[in-house]
Protein backbone atom coordinates (compact mmCIF):
# COMPACT_ATOMS: atom_id res chain seq x y z
CA UNK A 1 0.00 0.00 0.00
CA UNK A 2 1.47 3.39 -0.97
CA UNK A 3 2.06 6.16 1.86
CA UNK A 4 -0.60 7.84 2.98
CA UNK A 5 -1.50 11.80 3.74
CA UNK A 6 -4.05 12.43 6.09
CA UNK A 7 -5.43 16.33 5.80
CA UNK A 8 -7.91 17.50 8.31
CA UNK A 9 -9.58 20.69 6.88
CA UNK A 10 -8.90 19.00 3.48
CA UNK A 11 -11.32 21.29 1.62
CA UNK A 12 -10.08 24.68 3.01
CA UNK A 13 -7.47 26.68 2.11
CA UNK A 14 -4.35 25.12 3.32
CA UNK A 15 -6.15 21.70 3.52
CA UNK A 16 -6.69 21.65 -0.39
CA UNK A 17 -3.21 22.72 -1.02
CA UNK A 18 -1.84 19.90 0.96
CA UNK A 19 -4.27 17.38 -0.60
CA UNK A 20 -2.40 18.28 -4.02
CA UNK A 21 1.00 18.51 -3.07
CA UNK A 22 0.91 15.16 -1.50
CA UNK A 23 -1.03 13.42 -3.70
CA UNK A 24 1.79 15.22 -6.21
CA UNK A 25 4.71 13.15 -4.36
CA UNK A 26 2.78 9.98 -4.60
CA UNK A 27 0.66 9.77 -0.98
CA UNK A 28 -2.94 8.00 -1.17
CA UNK A 29 -4.26 10.98 0.45
CA UNK A 30 -7.42 10.87 2.88
CA UNK A 31 -9.55 14.30 4.11
CA UNK A 32 -11.21 14.93 6.86
CA UNK A 33 -13.54 17.88 6.39
CA UNK A 34 -17.00 17.99 7.71
CA UNK A 35 -17.99 21.68 6.04
CA UNK A 36 -17.96 23.22 9.83
CA UNK A 37 -16.41 26.27 7.96
CA UNK A 38 -20.17 26.57 6.36
CA UNK A 39 -21.70 27.10 9.89
CA UNK A 40 -18.92 29.73 11.07
CA UNK A 41 -19.19 31.67 8.11
CA UNK A 42 -22.78 31.16 5.60
CA UNK A 43 -23.09 29.32 2.56
CA UNK A 44 -20.61 31.70 0.58
CA UNK A 45 -17.41 29.95 3.31
CA UNK A 46 -18.26 26.57 2.55
CA UNK A 47 -16.00 23.79 1.41
CA UNK A 48 -18.19 21.61 -0.36
CA UNK A 49 -17.55 23.09 -3.81
CA UNK A 50 -13.14 22.25 -2.95
CA UNK A 51 -13.95 19.14 -1.71
CA UNK A 52 -15.50 18.23 -4.91
CA UNK A 53 -12.89 19.08 -7.09
CA UNK A 54 -10.52 17.19 -5.15
CA UNK A 55 -12.63 13.70 -5.19
CA UNK A 56 -12.62 14.41 -9.41
CA UNK A 57 -8.82 15.70 -10.03
CA UNK A 58 -7.35 13.74 -7.25
CA UNK A 59 -7.15 9.89 -8.32
CA UNK A 60 -5.79 8.85 -5.02
CA UNK A 61 -7.88 10.91 -2.72
CA UNK A 62 -10.62 9.30 -0.47
CA UNK A 63 -12.96 11.61 1.47
CA UNK A 64 -14.33 11.41 4.99
CA UNK A 65 -17.45 13.90 6.36
CA UNK A 66 -16.10 13.49 9.86
CA UNK A 67 -15.96 16.15 13.13
CA UNK A 68 -12.90 16.03 14.86
CA UNK A 69 -14.82 16.56 17.93
CA UNK A 70 -15.60 13.04 17.40
CA UNK A 71 -13.16 10.65 19.43
CA UNK A 72 -14.46 7.82 17.94
CA UNK A 73 -14.42 8.46 14.66
CA UNK A 74 -11.14 9.75 14.67
CA UNK A 75 -10.26 6.56 16.04
CA UNK A 76 -11.64 4.32 13.18
CA UNK A 77 -9.93 6.14 10.52
CA UNK A 78 -6.25 5.95 12.36
CA UNK A 79 -6.78 2.38 13.12
CA UNK A 80 -8.08 1.32 9.71
CA UNK A 81 -4.98 2.85 8.43
CA UNK A 82 -2.49 2.67 11.03
CA UNK A 83 1.25 2.82 10.36
CA UNK A 84 0.72 3.34 6.46
CA UNK A 85 -0.14 6.99 7.88
CA UNK A 86 2.93 8.73 6.87
CA UNK A 87 2.27 12.53 7.55
CA UNK A 88 -1.00 14.43 9.07
CA UNK A 89 -1.25 17.71 8.08
CA UNK A 90 -4.04 19.18 10.90
CA UNK A 91 -5.25 22.10 9.35
CA UNK A 92 -8.73 22.07 10.45
CA UNK A 93 -9.95 25.38 12.80
CA UNK A 94 -11.96 27.70 13.66
CA UNK A 95 -10.34 30.13 12.64
CA UNK A 96 -11.75 33.70 13.73
CA UNK A 97 -11.77 36.02 16.70
CA UNK A 98 -14.70 37.25 16.35
CA UNK A 99 -16.51 33.90 16.25
CA UNK A 100 -14.62 32.35 19.00
CA UNK A 101 -16.48 35.31 21.35
CA UNK A 102 -19.63 33.76 20.31
CA UNK A 103 -19.33 30.42 21.21
CA UNK A 104 -16.28 29.98 23.02
CA UNK A 105 -17.29 25.74 23.62
CA UNK A 106 -17.38 25.17 20.05
CA UNK A 107 -14.39 27.08 19.57
CA UNK A 108 -12.14 25.12 22.27
CA UNK A 109 -13.35 21.92 21.24
CA UNK A 110 -12.64 22.19 17.42
CA UNK A 111 -9.51 23.68 17.85
CA UNK A 112 -7.81 22.32 21.47
CA UNK A 113 -10.04 19.22 21.99
CA UNK A 114 -10.09 17.83 18.27
CA UNK A 115 -5.89 18.31 17.96
CA UNK A 116 -5.78 15.88 21.25
CA UNK A 117 -7.89 13.71 19.57
CA UNK A 118 -5.87 13.36 16.35
CA UNK A 119 -2.76 13.46 18.75
CA UNK A 120 -3.41 10.35 20.37
CA UNK A 121 -5.10 8.74 17.77
CA UNK A 122 -1.95 9.33 16.04
CA UNK A 123 0.42 8.23 18.85
CA UNK A 124 -1.94 5.56 19.34
CA UNK A 125 -2.01 4.03 15.56
CA UNK A 126 0.94 5.60 13.83
CA UNK A 127 3.77 7.22 16.14
CA UNK A 128 6.17 7.39 13.28
CA UNK A 129 3.80 9.86 11.46
CA UNK A 130 5.14 13.40 11.09
CA UNK A 131 2.12 15.33 12.46
CA UNK A 132 2.17 18.73 11.50
CA UNK A 133 0.14 21.66 13.17
CA UNK A 134 -1.34 24.61 11.20
CA UNK A 135 -0.96 27.03 14.55
CA UNK A 136 -1.00 30.96 14.46
CA UNK A 137 0.79 33.89 14.94
CA UNK A 138 -2.17 34.79 17.57
CA UNK A 139 -0.55 32.11 20.14
CA UNK A 140 0.99 35.41 21.12
CA UNK A 141 -1.65 37.25 22.16
CA UNK A 142 -1.54 41.42 21.94
CA UNK A 143 2.17 41.04 23.49
CA UNK A 144 3.41 42.53 19.90
CA UNK A 145 1.32 45.72 20.63
CA UNK A 146 3.58 46.20 23.02
CA UNK A 147 6.27 46.93 20.89
CA UNK A 148 7.56 50.60 20.52
CA UNK A 149 6.14 51.12 17.41
CA UNK A 150 6.10 54.17 14.95
CA UNK A 151 3.16 55.77 13.50
CA UNK A 152 4.17 56.63 9.38
CA UNK A 153 2.03 58.15 6.66
CA UNK A 154 0.48 54.58 5.83
CA UNK A 155 1.74 52.18 8.29
CA UNK A 156 2.74 51.00 11.89
CA UNK A 157 6.78 50.05 11.73
CA UNK A 158 9.58 49.30 13.96
CA UNK A 159 12.60 51.56 14.09
CA UNK A 160 15.21 49.78 12.20
CA UNK A 161 17.64 49.19 15.00
CA UNK A 162 14.87 46.97 16.97
CA UNK A 163 16.33 43.56 17.12
CA UNK A 164 12.24 42.86 15.79
CA UNK A 165 12.13 44.80 12.78
CA UNK A 166 13.10 41.85 10.56
CA UNK A 167 10.33 40.19 11.90
CA UNK A 168 9.34 38.55 15.31
CA UNK A 169 10.97 35.31 15.94
CA UNK A 170 10.08 32.32 18.28
CA UNK A 171 11.71 33.79 21.19
CA UNK A 172 8.27 36.04 22.46
CA UNK A 173 6.69 35.01 25.53
CA UNK A 174 3.02 33.60 25.02
CA UNK A 175 2.50 34.35 29.15
CA UNK A 176 0.86 37.12 30.48
CA UNK A 177 -0.78 38.81 27.45
CA UNK A 178 -4.93 38.71 26.39
CA UNK A 179 -5.58 36.37 23.79
CA UNK A 180 -8.84 36.35 22.62
CA UNK A 181 -11.10 33.21 23.19
CA UNK A 182 -9.35 31.91 19.51
CA UNK A 183 -5.77 32.29 20.49
CA UNK A 184 -6.30 31.05 23.89
CA UNK A 185 -7.90 27.63 22.11
CA UNK A 186 -4.71 28.02 19.65
CA UNK A 187 -2.31 28.02 22.58
CA UNK A 188 -4.05 25.08 23.95
CA UNK A 189 -3.40 23.05 20.98
CA UNK A 190 0.11 24.54 20.42
CA UNK A 191 1.44 23.26 23.36
CA UNK A 192 -0.34 19.89 23.67
CA UNK A 193 1.54 19.34 19.69
CA UNK A 194 5.12 20.02 21.28
CA UNK A 195 4.07 18.35 24.43
CA UNK A 196 3.21 15.05 22.76
CA UNK A 197 6.39 15.29 20.73
CA UNK A 198 8.51 16.34 23.76
CA UNK A 199 7.10 13.44 26.01
CA UNK A 200 6.74 10.77 23.15
CA UNK A 201 8.95 11.56 21.04
CA UNK A 202 7.03 12.41 17.85
CA UNK A 203 7.77 14.28 14.65
CA UNK A 204 5.78 17.13 15.30
CA UNK A 205 5.83 20.80 14.32
CA UNK A 206 3.81 24.21 15.26
CA UNK A 207 3.82 26.50 11.83
CA UNK A 208 2.84 29.99 13.51
CA UNK A 209 1.52 31.61 10.27
CA UNK A 210 0.98 35.01 10.21
CA UNK A 211 -2.06 35.28 7.18
CA UNK A 212 -2.48 32.17 5.59
CA UNK A 213 -3.64 33.35 1.14
CA UNK A 214 -4.58 32.45 -2.25
CA UNK A 215 -6.53 32.37 -4.83
CA UNK A 216 -9.05 29.64 -3.48
CA UNK A 217 -9.31 31.20 -0.21
CA UNK A 218 -13.04 32.05 0.66
CA UNK A 219 -12.37 34.69 2.36
CA UNK A 220 -15.63 36.06 5.16
CA UNK A 221 -15.51 39.48 6.96
CA UNK A 222 -15.36 37.35 10.40
CA UNK A 223 -11.43 35.68 8.24
CA UNK A 224 -9.34 35.66 5.22
CA UNK A 225 -7.98 39.61 4.76
CA UNK A 226 -6.21 39.34 1.44
CA UNK A 227 -9.47 37.79 -0.16
CA UNK A 228 -12.20 39.39 1.31
CA UNK A 229 -10.83 42.60 0.73
CA UNK A 230 -10.49 41.40 -2.96
CA UNK A 231 -13.99 39.84 -3.40
CA UNK A 232 -15.30 43.82 -1.94
CA UNK A 233 -13.33 45.18 -4.85
CA UNK A 234 -14.55 43.78 -7.51
CA UNK A 235 -18.08 43.55 -6.03
CA UNK A 236 -18.19 47.26 -5.21
CA UNK A 237 -18.99 45.72 -1.31
CA UNK A 238 -18.53 47.81 1.40
CA UNK A 239 -15.43 47.18 3.44
CA UNK A 240 -15.18 47.95 7.21
CA UNK A 241 -11.52 48.91 8.93
CA UNK A 242 -11.07 48.47 12.54
CA UNK A 243 -8.99 50.85 14.12
CA UNK A 244 -5.74 51.78 14.11
CA UNK A 245 -6.11 53.96 11.45
CA UNK A 246 -6.02 51.13 8.94
CA UNK A 247 -2.51 51.18 9.41
CA UNK A 248 -2.14 47.60 11.23
CA UNK A 249 0.86 45.21 9.40
CA UNK A 250 0.46 41.86 8.36
CA UNK A 251 2.58 39.68 6.46
CA UNK A 252 0.85 36.88 4.40
CA UNK A 253 1.99 33.74 3.08
CA UNK A 254 0.91 32.24 -0.07
CA UNK A 255 -0.83 28.63 1.01
CA UNK A 256 1.77 27.05 -2.13
CA UNK A 257 4.50 28.46 -0.38
CA UNK A 258 3.53 27.31 3.18
CA UNK A 259 2.83 23.32 2.12
CA UNK A 260 5.92 23.87 0.32
CA UNK A 261 7.63 24.51 4.19
CA UNK A 262 5.03 21.28 5.29
CA UNK A 263 6.81 19.18 2.73
CA UNK A 264 10.38 20.20 4.08
CA UNK A 265 9.56 19.67 7.22
CA UNK A 266 7.86 15.92 6.47
CA UNK A 267 11.11 15.02 4.38
CA UNK A 268 13.83 16.01 7.50
CA UNK A 269 11.50 16.12 10.45
CA UNK A 270 12.38 16.76 14.10
CA UNK A 271 10.74 16.39 17.28
CA UNK A 272 8.42 18.98 18.83
CA UNK A 273 9.66 21.88 16.23
CA UNK A 274 8.52 25.38 16.57
CA UNK A 275 8.24 28.09 13.61
CA UNK A 276 7.17 31.58 12.73
CA UNK A 277 5.92 31.39 9.24
CA UNK A 278 4.44 33.83 7.26
CA UNK A 279 5.63 36.53 4.50
CA UNK A 280 8.38 38.15 6.36
CA UNK A 281 9.74 41.21 5.44
CA UNK A 282 9.28 39.80 1.37
CA UNK A 283 5.48 39.85 1.63
CA UNK A 284 3.62 41.95 3.69
CA UNK A 285 1.23 45.35 3.55
CA UNK A 286 -0.90 47.58 6.30
CA UNK A 287 -4.57 48.07 5.42
CA UNK A 288 -4.35 51.03 3.44
CA UNK A 289 -1.77 50.06 1.30
CA UNK A 290 -3.41 46.51 0.73
CA UNK A 291 -6.22 48.62 -0.23
CA UNK A 292 -4.32 50.78 -2.56
CA UNK A 293 -3.06 47.69 -4.68
CA UNK A 294 -6.64 46.08 -4.73
CA UNK A 295 -7.64 49.71 -6.47
CA UNK A 296 -4.38 49.32 -8.72
CA UNK A 297 -5.09 45.83 -9.75
CA UNK A 298 -8.67 45.96 -10.39
CA UNK A 299 -8.93 49.42 -11.69
CA UNK A 300 -11.72 50.25 -9.46
CA UNK A 301 -12.25 52.51 -6.47
CA UNK A 302 -13.16 50.48 -2.86
CA UNK A 303 -15.51 51.62 -0.69
CA UNK A 304 -14.74 51.64 2.53
CA UNK A 305 -15.17 52.82 6.26
CA UNK A 306 -13.59 53.30 9.25
CA UNK A 307 -14.69 52.08 12.76
CA UNK A 308 -12.43 53.15 15.28
CA UNK A 309 -13.27 50.01 17.56
CA UNK A 310 -10.55 47.80 17.13
CA UNK A 311 -10.77 43.90 17.06
CA UNK A 312 -9.79 42.70 20.88
CA UNK A 313 -6.72 40.51 20.52
CA UNK A 314 -5.90 42.07 17.32
CA UNK A 315 -2.10 43.04 16.45
CA UNK A 316 -1.18 45.94 15.25
CA UNK A 317 1.82 44.53 13.45
CA UNK A 318 3.24 41.43 12.61
CA UNK A 319 5.97 40.66 10.81
CA UNK A 320 7.38 36.86 10.98
CA UNK A 321 10.91 36.13 11.16
CA UNK A 322 11.87 33.19 9.22
CA UNK A 323 15.38 32.35 10.22
CA UNK A 324 14.60 29.24 12.02
CA UNK A 325 12.94 27.55 9.39
CA UNK A 326 15.57 28.74 6.76
CA UNK A 327 18.17 27.89 9.25
CA UNK A 328 16.54 24.51 9.44
CA UNK A 329 15.43 24.29 5.82
CA UNK A 330 17.75 26.30 3.67
CA UNK A 331 16.37 24.71 -0.29
CA UNK A 332 12.90 26.49 0.85
CA UNK A 333 12.48 30.03 0.20
CA UNK A 334 9.10 32.12 -0.76
CA UNK A 335 7.99 32.80 -4.25
CA UNK A 336 5.37 35.12 -3.65
CA UNK A 337 5.43 38.67 -2.23
CA UNK A 338 1.86 40.25 -1.68
CA UNK A 339 1.28 41.82 -4.83
CA UNK A 340 1.77 38.72 -6.56
CA UNK A 341 -0.36 37.18 -4.07
CA UNK A 342 -3.32 39.95 -4.67
CA UNK A 343 -2.93 39.41 -8.45
CA UNK A 344 -3.21 36.05 -8.50
CA UNK A 345 -6.63 36.23 -6.02
CA UNK A 346 -7.76 38.99 -8.12
CA UNK A 347 -7.40 36.20 -11.59
CA UNK A 348 -8.84 33.37 -10.53
CA UNK A 349 -11.97 35.23 -8.70
CA UNK A 350 -12.52 38.45 -10.94
CA UNK A 351 -16.13 36.77 -13.35
CA UNK A 352 -17.64 35.61 -10.06
CA UNK A 353 -17.11 38.15 -7.92
CA UNK A 354 -17.73 40.72 -9.96
CA UNK A 355 -20.91 39.45 -11.01
CA UNK A 356 -21.75 40.67 -7.89
CA UNK A 357 -21.65 44.12 -8.33
CA UNK A 358 -24.29 46.65 -9.61
CA UNK A 359 -24.39 48.29 -12.98
CA UNK A 360 -23.95 51.69 -12.98
CA UNK A 361 -21.43 51.40 -9.71
CA UNK A 362 -17.79 53.25 -10.93
CA UNK A 363 -15.72 50.89 -13.07
CA UNK A 364 -18.76 48.78 -13.98
CA UNK A 365 -17.77 49.28 -17.54
CA UNK A 366 -14.28 48.98 -17.40
CA UNK A 367 -13.99 45.59 -15.86
CA UNK A 368 -17.29 44.26 -17.74
CA UNK A 369 -15.28 44.33 -20.63
CA UNK A 370 -12.29 42.31 -19.19
CA UNK A 371 -14.48 40.14 -18.13
CA UNK A 372 -16.68 39.68 -21.31
CA UNK A 373 -16.55 36.01 -21.78
CA UNK A 374 -19.04 35.78 -18.50
CA UNK A 375 -20.77 39.00 -17.73
CA UNK A 376 -20.41 40.22 -21.23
Amino acid sequence: MPAVALVTGSGGLVGSEAVRQFAALGHEVIGLDNDLRRYFFGDEASTSGQIERLREEIRHYRHFDLDIRDWEAVKRVFSDYGRDIRVIVHAAAQPSHDWAAREPLTDFAVNATGTLHLLEAARQYCPQAVFIHCSTNKVYGDRPNALPLEERETRWELPEDHPYFRGIDESMSLDETRHSIFGASKVAADVMVQEYGRYFGMYTACFRGGCLTGPAHAGAQLHGFLSYLMKCALGGIPYTIFGYQGKQVRDNIDCEDLVRAFVSFYRKPRVAAVYNIGGGRKSHCSMLEAIRMCEEITGLPMHYAYSPQHRRGDHIWWISDLTRFKTDYPEWSLNRDIHDILTRIFLHNKERWFQARRPGTPGYQSLARQSAPICG
